[in-house]
């Protein structure tokens, strides 16, 4: 697709005479067509070469798709009226209600599927760590563990990690498994440190033929009216399409086909900027397959009612699960109490861990295209006079949830799974030091109940132990490593062999 377009441009600015003071009569018609004609309003001041650059943007859009996502989206702005409900508890695995044989039957079949090359994982990996204070991606970010290690390196040892398990378990190590495919989603502005941060890390130890990188796309940024904002005189001001952009992206660069050529079967979803993610989870894929559902997400009880999270509601009698963003939610509604448990109605929070089958990401990307509708977000959008408030046009990941006909909603322990890295160290919540704590805290839980003893050099709520995801996925096989030793916090606990 990417050499069509650009044999199409180099057509196109072949076609146009750019040394003309009037914008080519057939471009300008066209836009005109779609009520975008103001993008060459300032085609007589500019030079050929970024007249040539203008072409070449204009180009690049699909413009009837974009007419049509922006006239859906504007018209729909505020028709949702649609009353929503508490998730039944049907649809909820509650920890409490979870026995130690559901746990031990749901990891052996999520194993055994995983052994069979069913199970891929998608990462959404499309955001900059701005608000950490970095310009990199947010995978490649350094929360302090005693490691050093980054949250890619992370999350791929997580996944070697499964790999032996599975192999382990299913084979007894005889036969190698299939290997989990890992698909990540980057951006335009990520894709290319993305690839080299993998590159020069040697994959941290997974396969390079497992590792498939594809960006999602961006959208026009446009005022109230729908009309595009330039950036430059130039250039059109674009935004990526959110992380829901990564329905599109599979469908229009065939990787769902990719998938389904590798055997692939299921589909584990989930946000870099989590250092607990449990990725490619056994127990989860068990239960999942269990339920017979198409779509599943891991949620957490709200910790306080004003907590700025989307809730999994259900929207009408009898509706679709789908989600809620706070702020979304009427302010009365945060706080209602169900009176036969003592618990808030709207308790359970989105913390973008998903489970999805591949038949059912075909139906979202083709429902999703053909609907047209994105969220709408008012921002401050650079433009040719300076800050201009405009709207940039998003999709989420959540949104694939009003198309389940049944989702399935599975309750984890939030110190055990969900430590969000959002915001740099000095803000209130969500930094990589409270996140680096909680990964500490949990491992040396770990470590003690395999038998292990710690030392403290500074303060013991301050402190901790790092257990390698090559050593233990999820506190597993660590009595042999720990069981009558001493440890001085903070350090990792690695394998002798691993180093």
């Amino acid at each position: 697709m990417g050499e069509l377009i650009a044999r199409t441009t180099t057509t196109m600015a072949a076609a146009f005479d750019v040394n003309t003071a009037s914008p080519p009569q057939a471009l300008m018609e066209r836009l005109k067509d779609y009520g975008q004609e103001e993008a060459l309003a300032h085609w007589s001041q500019l030079p050929p070469r970024e007249r040539h650059l203008l072409l070449h943007d204009l180009k690049s859009l699909d413009l009837p798709r974009i007419d049509r996502i922006i006239r859906c989206s504007l018209t729909s702005q505020g028709l949702s009226s649609v009353a929503i409900e508490p998730v039944p508890h049907s649809n909820v695995s509650t920890v409490e209600e979870r026995t130690h044989e559901d746990r031990e039957k749901w990891w052996k079949t999520g194993l055994k599927a995983i052994s069979q090359g069913k199970l891929a994982v998608l990462l959404l990996a499309g955001g900059q760590g701005t608000r950490l204070g970095s310009s990199d991606p947010k995978g490649c970010f350094n929360i302090g563990l005693p490691s050093g290690k980054s949250l890619f390196q992370i999350q791929a040892e997580r996944i070697f990690r499964v790999q032996k398990l599975a192999s382990q378990t299913v084979n007894e190590g005889s036969v190698a498994c299939p290997p989990i495919h890992w698909y990540i989603m980057t951006s335009p502005f990520t894709d290319e440190t993305t690839r080299k941060f993998f590159e020069t890390n040697k994959y941290f130890g997974l396969e390079a033929s497992q590792v498939t990188f594809f960006q999602q796309g961006t959208i026009p940024c446009v005022s109230k009216d729908g009309r595009f904002i330039m950036e430059t005189p130039f250039k059109i001001a674009k935004a990526p399409d959110g992380n829901g952009g990564v329905y599109s992206a599979l469908r229009c660069q065939k990787l769902l086909e990719d998938m389904a050529a590798r055997g692939v079967k299921y589909i584990d979803c989930y946000g870099v900027d989590n250092a607990l993610v449990r990725v490619a989870d056994p127990t989860f894929l068990g239960y999942f397959m269990e339920k017979g559902v198409s779509a599943a997400a891991k949620v957490v009880r709200k910790a306080y009612p004003q907590e700025k999270v989307g809730v999994f509601v259900r929207r009408g009698k009898g509706g679709p699960v789908t989600v809620v963003e706070y702020s979304e939610l009427d302010p009365s509604m945060t706080s209602e109490i169900n009176q036969e448990t003592g618990r808030l109605r709207y308790c359970w929070s989105n913390i973008c861990l998903h489970m999805f089958t591949l038949d059912f990401l075909k139906q979202v990307a083709d429902g999703l295209e053909k609907d047209g509708i994105y969220h709408l977000a008012e921002k401050k959008i650079p433009s040719v006079h300076g800050q201009t408030m405009g709207l940039k046009l998003e999709q989420f990941i959540f949104d694939a949830f009003p198309y389940a006909p049944s989702t399935a909603l599975f309750e984890v322990v939030r110190e055990e799974e969900f430590a969000p890295v959002k915001n740099a160290n000095g803000s209130n919540f969500d930094t990589p030091d409270s996140a680096r704590l909680l990964v500490l805290r949990l491992h040396t839980r770990w470590v003690v109940a395999a038998g292990g003893f710690l030392t403290h050099s500074v303060p013991l709520y301050a402190t901790g132990v790092e257990v390698s995801p090559l050593c233990s996925y999820a506190g597993e096989s660590l009595e042999a490593l720990c069981r009558g030793r001493t440890f001085h916090a903070p350090c990792e606990i690695t394998h002798p062999r691993l180093g």
